[in-house]
């Protein structure tokens, strides 16, 4: 889709906002008490927009909070990625548009469309009241309880009107389906700068139509003086971005990757990425592979920039999917997220480059081949 033939692809831009209070929440144990706070205190209005959601534990919690909300005259709208839902029950479903939740899906799955299907909303936000907000990678599905480590921010502030207009956009798109008669959105309320705040601004991707996550973060790298720390669950780069990695540590920035170790929900994804390990070594990256569980969790550190959120850094992210990340510019904040690489760090283990060139051959006969798959997938798209 080109910008002629929509204009406001062309006039997207991503503002950064002075006078935000955002908090980091690293793992289910902090974030999702944090989010079923602020649904159970909204008083206007909820907005939801997830790519991940089944019926299960999580599920049935989030669903008996709407349903609450609604009961209190909030106003609930949840928008649902037409893939990542279908293991949403048909009950549940049910259960929701009849208890008043306004509820649309995404690009549905078609088969008159395959090539559109590859489109997904990989955005993960819930707002409260246009007051509050919350990013970052998680779904409501049972694995983010206890097996998979996921963080998320807390946002308070000007940049939270942003996180509406772009759920908004998706909302109001061609592309989701849903009740044609739901309730109207109020227009984002922009609010007022807070007293110690911090500078962020909403960043956002429209896989290759539109994206400013890659840009923003290829100019972060490039620019980086100290350090480039990356997390990232689903590492199979973009050419551009290996070889800015491998730059930067040339040039003497501490550039360290942290990844899933063998607890990984698609192994092969985890192999692909691996056939980059050598070169991104030879140059002077460290790579540590996280042990106690899968991390699901995609954070940026460089200097004292932070960004955050739905976006994985790998082909499928950057050139099919809807992301969006928190940027946030405070050396504060900065050293929230130094803290919890360390954390991590600690728990991981580091991969060195002869231990890696000495592995097994049939270890090395993996990489080659799910490598192969995934260049030659990435060749068809």
């Amino acid at each position: 889709m080109s910008s002629r033939r929509n204009p406001s692809i062309k006039r997207a831009r991503a503002h950064w906002r002075e006078g935000n209070h955002i908090t980091l929440l690293p793992e289910s144990r902090c974030f999702l008490p944090a989010l079923f706070e602020a649904v159970e205190q909204a008083q206007e209005s909820i907005l939801i927009e997830l790519y991940l959601m089944e019926s299960g534990q999580l599920a049935n919690r989030v669903i008996e909070a709407l349903l609450a909300a609604v009961q209190r005259g909030v106003s609930v709208y949840l928008l649902l990625d037409g893939f990542g839902s279908m293991g949403l029950a048909q009950a549940d479903r049910q259960r929701l548009t009849q208890g008043g939740v306004w509820l649309r899906d995404f690009n549905p799955l078609a088969w008159h469309s395959l090539a559109r299907n590859v489109s997904r909303d990989h955005r993960k936000l819930v707002v409260v009241d246009q007051r509050i907000a919350f990013t970052g990678g998680f779904g409501a599905v049972d694995e983010f309880l206890e097996a998979w480590f996921e963080l998320a921010v807390r946002v308070e502030g000007p940049v939270v009107a942003d996180w509406v207009r772009l759920f908004r956009s998706v909302w109001q798109s061609p592309l989701t389906k849903g009740a044609r008669e739901a309730k109207p959105l109020m227009p984002p309320v922009d609010g007022e700068p807070l007293v110690g705040g911090a500078r962020g601004r909403v960043i956002w991707g429209r896989g290759y139509r539109f994206q400013a996550i890659r840009l923003s973060l290829q100019d972060r790298i490039t620019s980086a003086d100290r350090r480039l720390w990356l997390c990232t669950p689903y590492f199979v780069p973009t050419l551009g971005l290996r070889w800015r990695l491998q730059r930067a540590a040339r040039r003497g920035v501490d550039v360290r990757l942290l990844l899933p170790g063998s607890a990984h929900d698609h192994p092969g994804v985890r192999y692909a990425g691996q056939r980059f390990y050598a070169r991104l070594l030879q140059a002077g990256v460290r790579i540590h592979e996280f042990q106690p569980g899968f991390i699901h969790a995609k954070f940026v550190l460089v200097d004292d920039w932070a960004s955050l959120g739905s976006c994985n850094f790998d082909h499928w992210s950057l050139q099919w999917n809807l992301e969006a990340n928190q940027e946030v510019e405070c050396a504060a904040f900065a050293e929230d997220v130094r803290q919890l690489f360390e954390r991590n760090f600690a728990v991981s283990r580091e991969i060195h480059l002869q231990e890696w060139q000495e592995r097994p051959w049939w270890k090395k006969a993996r990489t080659w081949l799910y490598g192969s798959l995934d260049s030659w997938m990435t060749r068809l798209r």
